[in-house]
């Protein structure tokens, strides 16, 4: 037997790195480390090309792993470390970000619904100080909405001065007072 190889395994390994020598320097680290099954079947068809003159036929190469110095393999876990906590902020000032329009939205929605009792409220007083002095002018006699308001008027200064009396604040509550609070209080309304 004559065989024109003395040593096959040394001779296909130089192949390999050759194809791998003069395939992985046109590509980036990253892309190298995606592009294992392109680097397979470069070095597949160079190998079946070669060796089927030596009567080996091969039938499928598998890159396993790319080992890279340990420097190179350092930065490129701190450049992808620093990658995803860019996202990871990015992620972070989003959720910030909706959590304050969330807030925001719910701030003016209970300012809103606050505003509609208030508004409800004022209604409902307007609308009972008009049944009241209706009632008040078709009970009495002569008694015209001015007195009827004037009456209120007084009776809500005595609750008011009930209130603060409670509080042990001292007021100036002769008549004078009242009717001066009484033409404030028109003219306000104005």
């Amino acid at each position: 037997a004559w065989y024109r190889l003395t040593s096959p395994t040394s001779q296909i390994q130089a192949y390999v790195f050759d194809v791998i020598r003069s395939t992985i320097p046109r590509m980036e680290l990253d892309q190298a480390f995606e592009s294992k099954d392109d680097i397979a079947h470069a070095v597949l068809e160079q190998l079946q090309n070669v060796m089927k003159d030596y009567g080996y036929a091969i039938v499928n190469t598998l890159v396993t792993d790319l080992a890279p110095d340990s420097k190179v393999k350092a930065s490129m876990n701190e450049i992808n470390a620093a990658r995803r906590l860019k996202e990871a902020a990015s992620h972070q000032a989003e959720a910030d970000k909706v959590r304050q329009v969330k807030n925001a939205e719910a701030e003016a929605e209970a300012r809103y619904l606050s505003g509609m009792g208030v508004a409800r409220q004022r209604m409902a007083i307007v609308q009972g100080l008009q049944s009241s002095v209706a009632e008040f002018s078709q009970e009495v006699e002569g008694a015209t909405p001015k007195d009827v308001m004037d009456i209120l008027l007084l009776s809500q200064y005595f609750d008011t001065l009930s209130t603060v009396g409670a509080n042990s604040l001292i007021l100036e509550h002769d008549p004078a007072t009242v009717a001066k609070l009484q033409r404030q209080v028109g003219v306000s309304f104005l």
